[in-house]
């Protein structure tokens, strides 16, 4: 699976302290600090080859914490649900009379999304096979 750099730096955020201190090092010099395999290798003293397994490792293990902790999901939901409230509500500010029962329904199915919206950490078979 092939995932762009800015959303593996992000799961470098949730869940670098998981790598080891290798995996750790060699990731955030290629993906955040934009430095390529051959910089790196010679910085740590190691091949381009070894670089680019711990790369390649890291990653395969920044997607599984995520596919088990769903942090960044979880992130990127809340942040939509707050954007969504933020804008039902500068709505409600400037509303006129007639406009308020079309927003109270919008605000009531924001509400019901929600809560229908589980948190697939405890729903039953959450965790995918294998992990």
């Amino acid at each position: 699976m092939k995932v762009d750099k800015p959303t593996l730096s992000q799961l470098f955020d949730c869940y670098g302290d998981l790598l080891t201190q290798k995996q750790r090092q060699c990731f955030d010099l290629y993906c955040n600090q934009d430095d390529s395999l051959a910089e790196i290798a010679e910085l740590m003293g190691t091949s381009r080859q070894g670089v680019y397994d711990a790369v390649r490792r890291a990653e395969q293990q920044l997607l599984r914490f995520e596919r088990v902790a769903l942090c960044l999901a979880h992130a990127r939901r809340d942040r939509a649900q707050a954007d969504a409230l933020q804008r039902l509500s500068g709505r409600l500010r400037t509303a006129s009379p007639e406009e308020l029962p079309e927003l109270a329904d919008e605000l009531a199915a924001l509400a019901e999304s929600l809560r229908r919206d589980p948190d697939p950490i405890t729903e039953k078979g959450a965790f995918p096979d294998g992990i």
